[in-house]
């Protein structure tokens, strides 16, 4: 497999002081590289803070900025970042307000997030990000598995942060969105970690794996590879029967198709009409949506589609102006 390294292991810092060098205005890195920060850290409000392994960019370092995160701290290649790089962001962001650290579900992540919180000082809160609706347990997870709806949770929390919002305010903020957000994958080919050198798992031209996670973690099962309709009205019927939409009385939504770092455009966009008119089906309307490559998985062909069920309040969130790497508007 081909790619662009010179050393394995140096690859992460390097990218990294790519990353930092191109948006100087926005983030810049942490001593020692241990994590990525705002270039102008604000800390008369709430710190929001992200992190994990890399290989899912633009997660998280690329919505580090105005209205988004305020640091993010990268683990190696799909390896969850250690306690004291999180406790070197904390410490160097916080201020009186507090911190929120908005964190995966991954075993991994959470412990090390937990770890970092018990050896820091001042205000801290955790909102535990849970919206993948293809798995409840595995290896790698308590549960459900945080993906591509984490980058909807940050983005709203983060444009309450900047309304000086308290702590606490923020927290619940999370907390509702994820429980309003779920998502659902599918990869048409494996991922390759750099250091592995060969694809993370095996799938015939003619399959794909229905339900897969950001790490190329199994999903619900292996079936044949579909047309672009079948796949999203599995997808959406999978998410909007889990949102319990028909209890809960339904509203309109944003929608995020995510790619896995290796679909075209062109194609996503197609899996935005079809996801668009199986919502319609279910009288569910897209109020926003964004279509690209956000959380990715390395160069994984495949995607994710992403439903946030909002009201008027969480759109003025949304719709907040945002200033990082990845978005801004």
């Amino acid at each position: 497999m081909k790619k662009f390294v010179n050393n394995v292991d140096d690859m992460l810092a390097e990218s990294l002081s790519g990353f930092a060098a191109i948006h100087g205005d926005i983030v810049a890195l942490g001593e020692g590289n241990l994590f990525v920060r705002r270039a102008m850290p604000d800390k008369s409000k709430v710190a929001v803070i992200s992190g994990g392994g890399s290989g899912h960019e633009p997660l998280h370092a690329g919505f580090i900025g105005t209205g988004m995160l305020d640091a993010a701290c990268p683990g190696h290649v799909f390896t969850s970042p250690t306690p004291d790089q999180m406790l070197a962001a904390i410490n160097a962001v916080a201020g009186d307000p507090g911190v929120l650290l908005i964190v995966k579900n991954y075993a991994g992540d959470r412990m090390n997030f937990e770890m970092a919180v018990e050896m820091a000082e001042g205000k801290i809160a955790t909102v535990v990000t849970d919206d993948d609706v293809a798995v409840e347990n595995s290896t790698y997870t308590t549960g459900r598995r945080g993906v591509a709806g984490t980058m909807i949770v940050e983005k709203m929390v983060g444009a309450l942060a900047e309304t000086r919002a308290s702590l606490e305010d923020c927290r619940l903020l999370g907390v509702e969105v994820n429980a309003r957000t779920r998502s659902m994958g599918v990869a048409l080919t494996s991922c390759t970690v750099p250091a592995a050198g060969r694809p993370t798992f095996d799938i015939d031209d003619t399959e794909m794996e229905m339900g897969v996670g950001i790490h190329g973690e199994p999903g619900r099962r292996r079936v044949p590879l579909g047309t672009a309709r079948s796949i999203a009205e599995e997808m959406i019927s999978t998410i909007v029967a889990d949102l319990k939409l028909a209890e809960k009385g339904q509203g309109p939504a944003i929608l995020l198709v995510n790619g896995f770092g290796a679909t075209p455009l062109l194609e996503l966009y197609l899996m935005a009409e079809m996801a668009r008119a199986e919502l319609a089906r279910h009288g569910i309307t897209i109020a926003r949506g964004l279509v690209g490559n956000y959380v990715t998985s390395l160069d994984m062909a495949g995607c994710s589609l992403t439903v946030s069920m909002v009201d008027d309040r969480l759109l003025r969130l949304w719709d907040a102006p945002v200033h990082t790497a990845a978005l801004h508007w």
